[in-house]
């Protein structure tokens, strides 16, 4: 079996974060880092905002496959991950993941000394959440938590400072999340009632679990139009915010507590067109009333 240092180690290692999943936190940092700059931010500013946020989600999802390589491995929908199965070493995923951090940190000092007075406070909370559902089913706040950060900090990196509007898209991204995620949660809804875990579907069944996570995404939206009022925002920015509510039913719509066969396309699909449709959608609407 090819370990984790041979030369396919640099793919192994995009599996391993699942770096695909960048799509969902990324579009509403850059969002936030137009709105903040009122237009295009400077290349440095904008090239070090994606180091950031790569280098945190990475050094997150490594260290969340590390905490929970033992319950994975035991869990017939993830046996087949890299650390389970032997493709990746806990040492190599560990080494990964303090690098990842390391240049999170470096990268927030490259910003300004608030971005870098952050990162630790950072770093807790997206690393702190791979221990919350062995304590609490409210566990998918945390991870929304975790990327209600992304827009924020780069509000904090464009302009040095906390504003209304980036915490109002911070917890709008915060309920959109915890909202998906109680979704993908109810694949697990028996593995985590067996072993003991907190989630909301193990907590209070499938169909409660998804009753809170409809309630999750109109507090979403609702902010999210509160981000369009805060930006006064324009004609585009209101398509978003429409489109983004299309997506948000179109989950609810795909799943049911009988029917999880099409988790993957309400969870990966619907929410990976909504981040870019009011990522685009909200910076264009910027950029042509410049």
């Amino acid at each position: 079996m090819k370990s984790a240092g041979g030369a396919g180690s640099p793919t192994r290692f995009l599996s391993l974060v699942t770096f695909s999943h960048t799509i969902f936190a990324l579009p509403f940092a850059l969002l936030s880092a137009v709105f903040a700059a009122g237009g295009v931010p400077k290349a440095g500013k904008l090239t070090w905002i994606l180091v950031a946020m790569v280098a945190a989600r990475s050094a997150a999802m490594a260290f969340n496959r590390i905490a929970d390589r033992a319950i994975d491995a035991v869990n017939p929908r993830t046996e087949a991950r890299d650390i389970p199965a032997g493709r990746v070493s806990v040492s190599s995923a560990s080494t990964f993941c303090a690098l990842s951090a390391a240049v999170f940190v470096f990268a927030a000092w490259r910003l300004n000394p608030l971005c870098l007075a952050l990162s630790p406070v950072a770093l807790l909370v997206v690393l702190g959440y791979s221990y919350t559902k062995r304590i609490t089913a409210l566990s998918h706040l945390v991870l929304g938590l975790g990327l209600a950060i992304a827009p924020v900090g780069a509000w904090i990196a464009v302009t040095g400072r906390f504003a209304a509007t980036p915490v109002v898209l911070g917890f709008g991204v915060l309920f959109w999340v915890a909202g998906f995620d109680v979704i993908y949660s109810l694949q697990d809804e028996a593995f985590d009632r067996a072993q003991g875990l907190f989630s909301l579907p193990a907590r209070l069944g499938a169909r409660r679990a998804l009753d809170f996570s409809t309630v999750f995404h109109a507090v979403s939206l609702v902010l999210l139009y509160g981000v369009f009022v805060l930006v006064d925002g324009g004609l585009l920015f209101g398509l978003g915010v429409v489109l983004a509510g299309i997506f948000l039913v179109r989950q609810h719509v795909l799943v049911s507590p009988n029917d999880l066969s099409r988790v993957d396309g309400a969870f990966f699909t619907a929410n990976g067109w909504l981040s870019v449709a009011v990522f685009f959608c909200g910076a264009l609407d910027v950029l042509l009333r410049r």
